[in-house]
């Protein structure tokens, strides 16, 4: 499967490629560097979304998760609808795509394309909740704050 890396504000980023699709974006450098149409647009595009996430738009290339259960994905593609600078609650999103908060939790946590599957959108009632980024709760609090969305009280 192809990969390529680009340096990012909150380090090193991964995308990786499988059939024409994004499969996942991994924290930290790759291994092996190739240069595909796809993967070179979709780094140019991150790029792009670092400096201005409202300019940069939807992430115009497919997406197709590497794993994930029926559930877990119909979490993803509720997280894809948050729009830039917006957040929702875990709860919130359980009313959207059914289970509870917990269950929506554990598919945030589990989603394998990181910032263009946007779970940094994702936040608990009293605070941020978690982030599985390389970071953690900073890199969440950093695209946060880039998106100009509000950071709860107690964060």
């Amino acid at each position: 499967m192809p990969q390529l890396s680009l340096h990012s504000p909150i380090g090193p980023l991964t995308l990786t490629e499988e059939d024409d699709k994004i499969i996942s974006l991994d924290w930290g450098w790759g291994r092996d560097q190739t240069e595909t149409p796809m993967l070179c647009a979709a780094r140019d595009w991150l790029d792009t979304w670092f400096d201005d996430p409202k300019a940069a738009g939807d992430f115009p290339f497919p997406l197709e998760p590497i794993f994930g259960t029926d559930y877990q994905k119909r979490v993803w593609n509720a997280l894809c609808a948050i729009p830039v600078g917006t957040v929702k609650t875990y709860k919130e999103l359980a009313q959207d795509v059914g289970g509870s908060a917990r269950s929506v939790g554990q598919a945030v946590g589990r989603n394998p394309i990181p910032i263009l599957i946007p779970c940094h959108r994702i936040v608990s009632q009293t605070g941020l909740g978690g982030y599985s980024g390389d970071g953690g709760i900073d890199d969440k609090r950093w695209l946060l704050n880039l998106e100009g969305a509000p950071i709860p009280s107690g964060s």
